[in-house]
């Protein structure tokens, strides 16, 4: 019913950036909400950045480094990564709200040197 196609991840250095997309589509009249969620090894998923309307969420731990917007027109969000640390490594997955959660198939970013 929604599709969403995730793309952007791959291997960054300490310090670097990546610009990671989600695209929509399907049977949408009205995303609620879009955004990402990620999961390292051995941890829980956990909320990265979500946008509503005019209000974004982030996690403490990306604030300041991490800017999620969204394109209403392509039903398509952006997250842009800078200053990337180690700890961002994770496989990121695209989060949309619409009825219902849909999720994408997780992409994913590795941040070594």
């Amino acid at each position: 019913q929604v599709q969403l196609v995730e793309s952007g991840g791959g291997l960054v250095q300490p310090g670097g950036s990546l610009r990671l997309s989600c695209a929509a589509s399907g049977s949408i009249f009205r995303i609620n909400a879009m955004g990402w969620y990620r999961q390292a090894p051995g941890k829980e998923r956990e909320l990265v950045a979500l946008i509503v309307g005019g209000r974004t969420n982030y996690a403490d731990s990306v604030k300041g480094r991490f800017t999620i917007s969204r394109d209403n027109a392509k039903n398509t969000a952006y997250l842009q990564m800078n200053s990337l640390k180690p700890e961002d490594t994770a496989v990121y997955y695209c989060y949309v709200a619409v009825g219902r959660a849909y999720w994408g198939e997780g992409t994913l970013v590795t941040v070594s040197s």
